[in-house]
């Protein structure tokens, strides 16, 4: 069945324009082939309406904050206007605040600098590394794998109530899997820590780019999220949310920027106030141009109307996961169950196939990008596969021949600027490799299935 067939919604838009739609690469069968990036959930393509906005402003580029020049002002305003533009994405409550990071790795590295000494975190062992590992410093609850929404809340209240001594706690999960692209009941879990006397932050890195995330809608005290999964370029990231832990932690980088005033001691050292605010936590130099493509990118997907993007994503979804339904050796990983709402994001295996093998044959002779592996997601892979949790494994393909049975998966994943075709080409190039295998040879070379020349 094809995308636009099974269209019939009149609010579906058109793919937004992204770079690189237009992009051919070459094929070991011979000739070129219009490359369909289907590997969003790793790092979306940049809308063109992004990238056009940081190349209008890259002339007036300056330092922001201290300068007096005119370029530094404006870059100032420019700055400051993003951080309120992305405070209003995300439906920030007036006293929250809105810091500029790397990535989500790096906002929940910050959050996980700045809890209470006491705090004890409560996080789900389906999460993204990125969730699942910043808290080594503090007292870790790693709650199981949860098999239904329902059982999620009732596992976390059951951790929440159990904890002992009873003080400070905090609550970390994902919107949508990274693995799965199923959706978490945010709002119940939200629910659930509050009624505890928990704190709770969203990795929101997934979910954002599919659905509206709202800091006050969901009651989450934290959000994070990185730049290059919204369509924004590399480096850039946001930690948004309560004031009160961040203003009371010592700054995540200490330098310029993040000290409002540095004195001399009588013993000779230096006494440092800091700022309260989100500088506190910016140190340096920051990247104007990653906070203005953010800014950019949720203006965009604002303007473009989430009922109409979801919406077509949503049409993609399912022309996905019908085609993969009619392929009997496919099978799609859940954790939810099969009629899960999910974004954009599904990973599969194909028995008889090693994953890495699969998709470096997507690659090599149909110019599809899909992705392979444990997805930094190392415990959820391994229970979604049933395989020994202590398996070896990497982020990126096991050390399996072609044909040998690996402990990863293949991943394909799309968004607000998929074309149908590329959709239409992938359950087609599926279809075809499992019915009439590989046109070409692959071998492993340091860990990867790679065409053999």
């Amino acid at each position: 069945m094809s995308v636009s067939s099974a269209a019939s919604d009149q609010t579906v838009c058109t793919p937004l324009p992204v770079l690189g739609r237009d992009v051919t690469v070459p094929l070991v069968t011979g000739g070129e082939v219009t490359y369909a990036a289907l590997d969003y959930a790793a790092s979306a393509p940049a809308l063109q309406r992004v990238w056009d906005d940081v190349a209008a402003y890259a002339p007036y580029y300056g330092s922001v904050h201290r300068g007096a020049g005119y370029l530094s002002q404006l870059s100032t305003d420019l700055f400051e206007n993003a951080r309120n533009t992305v405070a209003d994405f995300l439906g920030c409550r007036p006293t929250d605040q809105v810091v500029f990071t790397r990535s989500t790795t790096d906002s929940l590295n910050l959050l996980a600098r700045a809890i209470p000494a006491d705090c004890q975190v409560f996080v789900f062992e389906t999460e993204h590394h990125a969730s699942l590992l910043p808290w080594q410093d503090a007292r870790v609850t790693y709650l199981n794998a949860p098999r239904t929404p329902q059982q999620a809340v009732q596992t976390l209240e059951r951790a929440l109530a159990d904890r002992d001594p009873y003080g400070p706690a905090l609550v970390c999960v994902t919107g949508a899997s990274n693995v799965t692209g199923e959706l978490w009941p945010v709002r119940e879990l939200a629910a659930a820590a509050h009624a505890h006397g928990a704190r709770i932050v969203l990795d929101a890195a997934q979910l954002a780019p599919h659905h509206p995330v709202s800091v006050t809608d969901l009651d989450v005290d934290w959000i994070a999220f990185s730049g290059h999964k919204l369509y924004a370029p590399f480096g850039s990231g946001v930690l948004a949310g309560r004031a009160d832990w961040l203003q009371a932690a010592e700054p995540y980088l200490a330098g310029g920027g993040a000290s409002r005033k540095v004195t001399r001691r009588e013993d000779g050292g230096v006494a440092v106030e800091w700022h309260e605010t989100a500088a506190r936590h910016e140190a340096g130099s920051p990247n104007v141009i990653g906070a203005y493509a953010i800014a950019s990118a949720c203006k965009a997907l604002t303007e473009a109307g989430w009922d109409s993007l979801v919406a077509r994503e949503q049409h993609l979804v399912r022309a996905v996961r019908e085609g993969l339904a009619e392929v009997p050796e496919v099978r799609i990983l859940s954790l939810f169950g099969d009629d899960a709402p999910r974004v954009g994001v599904l990973s599969f295996v194909v028995e008889g196939w090693n994953s890495s093998h699969f998709a470096a044959a997507l690659s090599a002779e149909y110019g599809i990008g899909v992705r392979d592996g444990l997805f930094c997601a190392h415990p959820l892979v391994r229970t979604l596969l049933g395989s020994d949790p202590q398996s070896q494994g990497e982020c990126g393909a096991p050390e399996a021949a072609p044909g040998e049975k690996s402990l990863n998966a293949i991943r394909v994943s799309f968004g607000a600027g998929t074309p149908d075709e590329h959709v239409e080409r992938f359950v087609d190039a599926v279809k075809e490799l499992v019915r009439d295998g590989a046109k070409w040879q692959y071998r492993t070379e340091e860990g990867r299935c790679v065409p053999a020349v």
